[in-house]
């Protein structure tokens, strides 16, 4: 396999490791719309027991309300798992078991054998025209 396949396959690996990272982010913002949701709650509440009733009433208007149109943070979640973060890593997998069944970390790999083996640094380019080597995965066929 070519040092530009691995190098493209190591692209789209991390390009999947920060669609990763933004749907955890995702979901941290669902969790801390929800957790505000009640606190709010509570709050409205306790303007009822201290008797603040217009204060309850002003705030409640903001419980359960659509974060977006139409739309409780759930159903982003949701949205964001099926339309893109699924349909991501599908591509990503058939593009790695089309090239093979690259593994998913494949120029890390790379990276780790030629600095543990070759004692080159990663911004150094391998010895032996355009094929690296790899002897860290057998699977992988030049």
């Amino acid at each position: 396999m070519s040092d530009a396949t691995v190098a493209a396959l190591g692209k789209l690996s991390e390009a999947l490791e920060i669609v990763d990272n933004a749907r955890g982010h995702l979901y941290a913002f669902h969790q801390l719309s929800g957790s505000a949701d009640l606190a709010l709650q509570d709050a409205v509440r306790q303007f009822r027991d201290a008797g603040q009733h217009d204060w309850a009433d002003q705030a409640r208007r903001l419980v359960g309300r659509d974060v977006i149109d139409d739309k409780w943070s759930f159903e982003l979640v949701e949205a964001y798992d099926t339309q893109y973060w699924q349909v991501f890593r599908d591509t990503e997998r058939d593009i790695r078991r089309r090239a093979g069944n690259a593994p998913v970390h494949i120029f890390e790999a790379e990276m780790k054998h030629r600095e543990q083996h070759d004692h080159r640094p990663a911004t150094e380019p391998p010895t032996g025209g355009d094929q690296l080597e790899h002897d860290a995965h057998p699977s992988i066929r030049r």
